[in-house]
């Protein structure tokens, strides 16, 4: 009977210990300190160009993922930042002449990944590949003008992310990518970072982290009102939990 009974506890150890493993909540926020460059064509490249301002702005950014045990259902990771900037647009719009004026650009994004473990903290290295459905509020306006252009794009990327942690260590780097282009538009979201881990906590383990963020926006088509080419890139910071 004793026999049996420790069988049953290790098996019960074991699946406990292996559900663990495989089974996992983290979550973050934080602030990015992006700086924009590049500008944006509005109406057409002829009527009217707006050169954003090269000055840092405090972007806001929160994440959770959820990672499962079931093979064949991907896990989810969600992401959300808003960014705004100022620029100085000069043209026309309509009969309105637009000299020197101020222009701002709200942008809200919203990341919807679904993605696969390839490996799993395999020789202390992870691989997640899956798709980003990133969902981008658009608002533009120009003061003098009365200007202002809204558009939601949701867009198609693929994502990769890249893990390692640091062998007997609560260190760990990594870096992920969300891409698309069709030849003329490029929309890319790449990030490195370093986290630390306090492990001392049971249950929640909180941790930190920093890292650089650069997202390129270039929109080139024929049938949009607005054309983009600009750059956002700065160092980001912020705290996470890991359950």
């Amino acid at each position: 009977m004793k026999k049996i009974l420790s069988i049953v506890t290790l098996t019960t150890l074991m699946a406990s210990n292996a559900y663990a493993d495989i089974t996992k909540v983290e979550m973050g926020a934080g602030i990015w300190m992006q700086t924009p460059s590049g500008s944006v064509n509005y109406n057409d490249s002829a009527n009217g160009l707006n050169v954003m301002k090269e000055t840092q702005d405090s972007s806001r950014y929160i994440w959770a993922l959820v990672k499962h045990p079931l093979p064949t259902i991907p896990n989810l990771r969600v992401e959300y930042v808003k960014i705004s900037s100022d620029g100085t647009a000069n043209g026309t719009w309509g009969s309105t002449p637009v000299v020197s004026s101020k222009s701002t650009l709200d942008m809200r994004q919203i990341d919807l990944i679904p993605y696969y473990n390839i490996l799993d903290n395999t020789f202390w290295t992870t691989l997640d590949l899956g798709i980003d459905i990133k969902v981008m509020d658009l608002d533009y306006k120009i003061a003098s003008a009365s200007y202002e252009y809204k558009k939601t794009v949701p867009l198609p990327m693929a994502y990769a992310r890249v893990r390692v942690e640091v062998p007997r260590s609560s260190l760990g780097g990594e870096a992920d990518i969300k891409y698309i282009t069709d030849g003329s538009s490029v929309i890319s979201d790449a990030r490195v970072k370093l986290d630390y881990t306090f492990r001392s906590f049971p249950v929640v383990q909180p941790a930190l982290e920093i890292g650089y963020r650069v997202q390129k926006i270039k929109i080139d088509e024929s049938d949009e009102d607005i054309k983009t080419n600009i750059d956002f890139a700065g160092f980001y910071a912020g705290l996470m939990l890991r359950f």
